[in-house]
């Protein structure tokens, strides 16, 4: 630190200085960061072209070694071009129903199907209940062990 007091008088004109500070002038040129710029310009630039180029040349490549399409494509006119064969994307304007109302009538089949009440194999007692139910059956009686049998083949089979 400097033993000068910052309230020393310096002449008119004289900036203050002190010995121990000082600036460099080989620690930044800049000169040399305009060269850089520059250098860093031109090569966007040049890749800029040759990427146009390279773009042209493969674009004429792929229209050249494209194959025409079938006769019977061409007979068919433009309208069977245009729109891509079944099945299609829901959602698009060419799909002739609405993705939400599928969804809807889907989750209903299903939630039906759930809360379902049926024979299944009478003979054998197999019947359907809904999911709700046979979840409360199994919580209050808990799953059928499993035999000895049972767990002698699935030992077998590992």
């Amino acid at each position: 630190m400097s033993s000068e007091s910052h309230k020393v008088d310096h002449p008119a004109g004289v900036e203050p200085t002190h010995e121990t500070v000082g600036f460099e002038q080989r620690d930044i040129k800049a000169s040399t960061i305009y060269r850089f710029l520059i250098v860093l310009a031109v090569s966007v630039v040049l890749s800029y072209i040759i990427s146009v180029f390279v773009l042209r040349a493969t674009t004429r490549m792929a229209e050249e070694s494209d194959t025409p399409p079938p006769p019977v494509r061409v007979e068919m006119g433009k309208a069977s071009v245009e729109v891509p064969p079944e099945p299609r994307l829901q959602g698009t304007s060419m799909h002739g129903t609405d993705p939400q109302f599928d969804l809807r009538q889907k989750m209903q089949q299903d939630t039906q199907a759930n809360e379902k009440t049926g024979w299944i194999d009478q003979s054998a007692g197999i019947v359907q209940i809904p999911v709700k139910d046979a979840m409360k059956l199994i919580a209050e009686k808990g799953l059928p062990a499993a035999s000895a049998s049972q767990a002698e083949s699935k030992d077998r089979k590992k």
